[in-house]
């Protein structure tokens, strides 16, 4: 990915760059926040024993991996409109009213949850998915107890990064909120309509000089990378035989956020379904490159606790 962004970055004339030095401020929360559960697994639970230097380069490597992907990621995406100037909103809209007998999804859900209450909540939900990556990074490298089945999970995350810039530029879209800011105006003000106004305003000002200093380009509809990475994580939960309360957990925000895409016009439900489908290949080419046999990797978790009577 840093090899490609290098390439990628340089070919639309912009240097590799971490704008408002965003990848280094989420590294170094994931960074503190891995400290600090190792802290408290070798005090309370594990001992020094389980925290070799093998298993500290593993999971620290790991950790750093991650986030050289991920600010690989900003870059190419934020090259996009660069080198790809053709947009496919018209299109998957389109194909969303076709499937939703002429209807726009997003004003059905309006009509059906209503645009008071419903939207505070949906917007704390979408806004929690910055939160839950570092978090779910540090949980799997640190909390799991067998580091195979940490990394399937970390590497499976960082692979979404990876498919989803290369449907950027297959399907160039900015999302029904941008497309068709009409259908949204009824909206409340919360977190995520700030942070929408934010990105375009970041995007109309990288457009007009690509070459300023912490400039990027941050949007992109097809497909979302917020339904792929909870999808990953939700999924992951199964497949690792994690305990019910974080299968509930992460199953819900996945829901929850699912449905704000829509409801905020952040994506078409097409960008949605293709989220779906990155977070099943990234699983999948995760658990080739980790070689990990998941039936062996459930076996070595802790059996849940036992229901009392």
């Amino acid at each position: 990915m840093l090899v490609t962004a290098l390439i990628v970055t340089s070919a639309a004339g912009v240097p590799l760059r971490d704008p408002n030095g965003v990848s280094l401020r989420r590294f170094t929360t994931a960074a503190a926040l891995v400290a600090l559960l190792v802290g408290v697994d070798i005090a309370f639970r594990a001992g020094r024993a389980r925290w070799t230097a093998a298993r500290a380069l593993a999971a620290g490597g790991a950790l750093v991996s991650f986030y050289v992907t991920y600010l690989a990621y900003r870059n190419l995406k934020s090259v996009v409109p660069l080198l790809r100037d053709e947009l496919f909103d018209r299109r998957l809209a389109d194909l969303d009213r076709s499937v939703f007998a002429g209807h726009d999804p997003a004003v059905l859900l309006h009509s059906l949850l209503g645009t008071g209450a419903s939207a505070h909540v949906l917007s704390t939900a979408y806004e929690l998915f910055f939160a839950f990556v570092p978090v779910a990074v540090a949980f799997a490298l640190v909390v799991v107890p067998d580091l195979r089945a940490g990394l399937f999970l970390t590497t499976a995350l960082a692979i979404n990064w990876a498919l989803a810039v290369a449907s950027y530029f297959l399907l160039p879209s900015l999302g029904p909120i941008y497309a068709d800011p009409a259908a949204f105006i009824q909206l409340p003000h919360t977190g995520v309509t700030g942070l929408q106004h934010a990105l375009l305003g970041a995007r109309q000002s990288f457009l007009l000089d690509p070459s300023a200093a912490g400039g990027a380009s941050s949007i992109g509809a097809f497909a979302s990378l917020h339904t792929s990475i909870l999808f990953t994580a939700a999924l992951a939960t199964n497949l690792l035989g994690l305990s019910r309360y974080v299968k509930m957990g992460v199953w819900l925000l996945f829901a929850l956020t699912a449905t704000a895409t829509i409801y905020f016009g952040w994506h078409y439900v097409m960008d949605d379904l293709a989220g779906l489908a990155i977070g099943v290949i990234a699983l999948g080419l995760a658990r080739a490159i980790i070689g990990i046999d998941l039936r062996t990797a459930r076996r070595r978790l802790p059996a849940p606790s036992a229901t009392p009577a």
